[in-house]
């Protein structure tokens, strides 16, 4: 596979009246062209902020530290995401080589404007194809996303169409440009499990037909199973596990990860009680000092995990963890 996207050192604050808040601290990642990668955390962990650092789309009151870079290679070269300053070179990148779905399709679908006059307007902002043109590949799309009568539901608003229906709308107007990164933020959030298991096939069939990447955000890591090659874990704006998903799944190495995975409900014994990761993810404004999973962690090293910031461990082959637990146990090796 050929590379697609390079996260190098991203670290991302926002300045704001009680001063500066650290949203994504030292973020690194890679993803290559027909690659699904998972990035899973509970809310507030700077999954979204990271996602959208990639289009340049955070608010003005973000800044940016000057080690941090998003390299995005494409067919004409390398394009450093985070230099670009014009809106008309940021178009490259917003709905051009990168799309996204958001995590509430009716709040990204203007109300006042059909499905279809907007899908156009996307499609014509980014090329030099007619209106014509335009609305033939828009009511194509809509038909590919799986949308029974998409001639007719190109006319209809979003008010119009079923849960379901609009998640797909979405879907088809992300991808109406041919990215070649797709940003799914909580694509099946708020649809039943049936839908949701058409969202997800959906998904994987158009990775194979346009060999796009996707960076599939949830904070469910079963979705995540299904779908993704490989899987970040984050909490509090730093990765702290990856891995290929089989691998983090069935051997989680940090302990929030083991949280997340015992959180989930298991079908073959309904009378066990749920397990949630106890305590709350800390504000922003009051970031723990050393692992910033300390507060909640039921493994805590004496002082070291409250006070030294861990590095990721290799733990097996394409698996690391930040987590104190694995530099003892490389140490005693």
């Amino acid at each position: 596979m050929s590379k697609l996207i390079d996260v190098q050192n991203l670290t991302l604050q926002f300045r704001t009246d009680e001063g500066l808040i650290t949203a994504v601290d030292d973020v690194s990642f890679s993803i290559d062209r027909g690659e699904v990668m998972g990035l899973v955390g509970e809310s507030g962990s700077g999954k979204s902020v990271t996602a959208k650092a990639l289009m340049h789309l955070n608010a003005g009151n973000a800044i940016y530290a000057p080690e941090s870079r998003i390299i995005l290679h494409t067919d004409q070269g390398e394009v450093d995401v985070l230099s670009l300053k014009k809106q008309s070179d940021l178009k490259l990148v917003r709905g051009g080589a990168i799309s996204m779905i958001f995590q509430e399709p009716m709040a990204s679908f203007a109300p006042a404007l059909s499905i279809g006059k907007q899908m156009v307007e996307q499609l014509q902002l980014h090329s030099d194809m007619s209106k014509a043109r335009a609305k033939e590949i828009s009511i194509e799309m809509l038909d590919r996303v799986g949308i029974s009568d998409a001639s007719k539901r190109f006319d209809q608003y979003a008010f119009e169409l079923s849960g379901g229906m609009r998640q797909r709308a979405m879907i088809a107007m992300a991808l109406s440009t041919k990215p070649k990164l797709l940003i799914a933020d909580e694509p099946t959030t708020a649809l039943d499990v049936t839908i949701q298991a058409q969202v997800i096939d959906l998904m994987k069939d158009l990775v194979g037909e346009f060999g796009m990447g996707i960076i599939f955000i949830t904070h469910d890591l079963g979705v995540v199973a299904q779908t993704a090659d490989k899987v970040s874990v984050m909490y509090l704006g730093r990765l702290i596990e990856e891995g290929p998903v089989r691998e983090v799944i069935r051997t989680p190495a940090h302990p929030y990860t083991q949280g997340l995975l015992a959180a989930l409900p298991k079908l073959e014994d309904l009378d066990s009680p749920l397990t949630p990761v106890p305590g709350d993810i800390p504000s922003p404004l009051e970031r723990p000092p050393g692992c910033v999973f300390h507060t909640r962690c039921p493994k805590v090293i004496g002082d070291i995990c409250r006070r030294t910031l861990p590095h990721a461990i290799d733990v097996a082959k394409g698996h690391s963890a930040a987590c104190h637990l694995h530099e003892e146990a490389k140490g005693a090796a």
